[in-house]
């Protein structure tokens, strides 16, 4: 997984614009089935963006979300717009950031009125914690016309479904109000990039600005005049946010190669010319080998290092540390790592990435198989 790439997704032209106008140089990359994006860098860093539009609505937000995630094994997935406002607490321009999302067309229909049954996703605890320290400063914020003050950041939920929502007097409008009565905006494709996210094990950021207040004010002089005014202050936001993610993904780098240097000038081997093991590595004689960042030099390598991991997985599982159903999911990830390795085709590393990506989902709270799946997720990047 490339460790200064983040996926960054549209559904309209403007809201496209203002995040390729954020970024240096895009330059065109090509998906064999035709799908277009732009990868440029931000400005005064080393994190790179890879933008896309999907166009209005779930279905086609979760499939373009899906195609960008197996192209690029992003950093996270943001997907960056408008939207409406369902309070009159927020004010049009402010920027919400999806603490999680409801797909609120969930439900089933008796005699006694709809019922709600919604899917709801929540979104990833470190991309909220940087989201919420962003909230706190200013230093993202867009300049804002006459006499506007800076736009605030919300953290709170989104409701998102399969149509324009443009009443406040509505059957569906009330119902909305009554059932998911945390919403801070609704949009329509925020479910779709949050399951797409959630089946790969991507982090997913929603981000939106608030154009209208989904009261039928949409398409009137107001809407027109806050739509480009709420998109660019969700690109500010967002951009912040990437390189904020890209810059915590360097400082770990660098902290975990300070610890293995650390551990290199420590460590003393007091068994006299006998191998001892240690955590990651192993101490002979006087030297000390490390095997935190496998080297992988063919597809062949890594077919070696999942047989090895296999290993581990079935003495967890024998020792109780793994439930079955745990242990029969990751097994069939493992399988299908393997097979796109012994596939030897271009795509083979991407494929794996993801693979061992849902492999490390299922893993992660057994911190030893954890340590151990995740250089070597690292050392599949370097085959592609």
């Amino acid at each position: 997984m490339p460790k200064d790439l983040v996926v960054m997704l549209t559904a309209l032209n403007l809201e496209y614009e203002a995040v390729r106008r954020k970024l240096d140089n895009p330059q065109v990359h090509r998906h064999e089935r035709g799908t277009r994006f732009e990868v440029g860098t931000v400005p005064g860093t080393s994190c790179r963006v890879a933008l896309g539009l999907t166009n209005k609505g779930n279905h086609p937000a979760a499939v373009l979300a899906e195609r960008a995630i197996q192209e690029f094994s992003p950093v996270a997935v943001l997907f960056v717009g408008v939207a409406g406002a369902l309070w009159d607490s927020t004010r049009l321009g402010d920027v919400v950031m999806a603490t999680h999302v409801y797909a609120y067309h969930g439900g089933t229909s008796e005699d006694d009125g709809l019922k709600a049954r919604p899917r709801v996703w929540e979104a990833a605890h470190g991309l909220s914690q940087v989201g919420s320290y962003l909230a706190r400063t200013s230093d993202w914020a867009v300049d804002t016309p006459g006499d506007r003050s800076a736009p605030q950041v919300h953290l709170g939920a989104i409701a998102a479904g399969e149509v324009v929502q443009n009443s406040r007097i509505s059957a569906e409008a009330a119902w909305i109000r009554q059932h998911y009565n945390d919403a801070l905006a609704i949009e329509m494709e925020a479910a779709g990039v949050a399951q797409a996210g959630h089946l790969n094990g991507s982090p997913v950021a929603i981000i939106r600005g608030f154009s209208d207040r989904a009261d039928g004010s949409k398409s009137s002089a107001e809407d027109r005049n806050w739509q480009p005014q709420a998109a660019a202050n969700a690109a500010a936001f967002a951009i912040r946010l990437a390189a904020e993610l890209i810059g915590e993904q360097e400082q770990i780098a660098m902290s975990q190669g300070y610890r293995a240097d650390r551990l290199i000038e420590h460590v003393r081997n007091t068994a006299h010319s006998s191998t001892v093991g240690i955590m990651a590595g192993s101490v002979t004689g006087s030297n000390v080998y490390m095997n935190a960042n496998p080297k992988l030099s063919s597809l062949a390598d890594l077919v070696a290092e999942l047989d090895s991991f296999r290993e581990h997985l079935k003495r967890h599982h024998a020792e109780g540390a793994l439930d079955d159903d745990t242990y029969q999911e990751a097994q069939v990830e493992l399988d299908t790592a393997s097979r796109a390795a012994r596939e030897n085709a271009p795509e083979s590393p991407k494929r794996v990435t993801m693979a061992l990506k849902r492999l490390r989902g299922l893993i992660a709270d057994l911190s030893e198989l954890a340590a151990r799946l995740a250089p070597l997720i690292i050392a599949v990047g370097g085959l592609s």
